[in-house]
């Protein structure tokens, strides 16, 4: 089985390769998030895996009372100097996604950008119950990740990117069919040396994830495309809204 190196994804590197670009779509993102959980200001909001902050800001500027939890250090330190910078109260917190600190603490849980299916099936589907039983009766979860059926027609092997100082960041990645994974390798090549990477994600079509989500004890659940739009073989991304009972 392959490893998951998530010291060594999860760090500048990754935010140099990703931030720009999900910083462009955050307001949209956030406006996305406003709709699918009904949210309102005064609600209780767990950004899970939070990353650099982009979501928990914009929901905690939009008057909800946000927490952000991940377990890389680099990301809550740009998440709590944006949120500072701001002048916005958010929580950030240091911790695994498979051991919540709360008990019935939030009226909504949000899991965004493919930060699902990092585990083991049955760690996997140990977060889920962790988010069910942090959320209080009649909460609401959204979860988006990669769209398993647009995934099967448009995978790339391999993934090439250079960074603005030079560096180059080649992803290859393979299906694994026994685990229904994409298995990917990292290459970060910066002044002659090359630093490398193992990491993988868990594919889901809406089908599975929704089956998963109801043995995790959630009722209702409902699945959409990228823009919130009903879910087609052509949406590229998955995002599932679950209620809990």
């Amino acid at each position: 089985m392959a490893e998951f190196d998530a010291t060594g994804l999860f760090d500048q590197d990754y935010l140099d390769l990703y931030g720009a670009d999900l910083d462009a779509r955050a307001d949209a993102e956030a406006g996305l998030l406003w709709r699918l959980l009904e949210l309102r200001p005064g609600l209780t909001v767990l950004d899970l895996a939070c990353g650099h902050g982009r979501l928990s800001n914009r929901l905690a500027a939009r008057g909800c009372r946000v927490t952000g939890l991940d377990i890389t250090p680099v990301f809550l330190d740009r998440a709590r100097a944006e949120a500072a910078g701001s002048g916005l109260q958010v929580d950030y917190v240091l911790g695994d996604m498979r051991e919540l600190p709360w008990s019935g603490e939030f009226d909504r849980v949000v899991n965004w950008f493919s930060s699902f299916g990092y585990f083991a099936d049955a760690d996997n589907r140990r977060v889920l119950a962790e988010v069910r039983r942090v959320l209080r009766p009649g909460g609401r979860f959204a979860l988006e990740t990669m769209h398993l059926i647009w995934l099967l027609r448009h995978f790339r092997e391999s993934v090439r990117r250079e960074l603005p100082d030079g560096t180059v960041v080649l992803d290859e990645h393979r299906l694994d069919a026994a685990t229904a994974r994409s298995v990917g390798r990292r290459t970060v090549s910066r002044n002659g040396q090359d630093r490398v990477v193992s990491y993988f994600i868990r594919l889901f079509a809406y089908p599975e994830l929704a089956d998963w989500l109801r043995a995790a004890g959630f009722a209702e659940v409902t699945g959409f495309g990228p823009d919130g739009e009903p879910l087609t073989a052509a949406s590229r991304r998955l995002i599932v809204v679950a209620d809990s009972r």
